[in-house]
């Protein structure tokens, strides 16, 4: 009984972080814009471009997904670029592609 009470304990944990990154993740731009990094690392202007997305809500979106973790910076010159952070959430994120996004004729995503 006391090993399912620690199972149990573990998947709270588990279930609280996976809560957390869904929740960050339940927002259309947030979403968009984590599946552009899921193909790479982007700059802003890249992204702003890619998504039509401008400021200031570009800069607080990002800002949300730097605050939960789920991007890494990196700075260069005046720019910043943006990636994904934890390989985790890219797997969630190729999951999500596979079951929403239609493949196209050719094959191409």
């Amino acid at each position: 009984m006391h090993g399912t009470r620690l199972d149990i304990e573990s998947m709270r944990a588990a279930a609280s972080e996976a809560t957390t990154i869904l929740g960050v993740l339940a927002n259309t731009n947030r979403l968009l814009l984590m599946c552009q990094l899921s193909q790479g690392e982007k700059c802003v202007g890249e992204l702003e471009e890619l998504l039509d997305l401008h400021q200031p809500t570009l800069s607080q979106q990002l800002g949300v997904l730097r605050s939960a973790g789920l991007v890494n910076t990196r700075r260069d010159g005046k720019k910043i670029h943006y990636s994904v952070a934890d390989a985790r959430v890219l797997a969630l994120l190729g999951t999500l592609y596979q079951l929403y996004c239609p493949q196209g004729g050719d094959g191409s995503p």
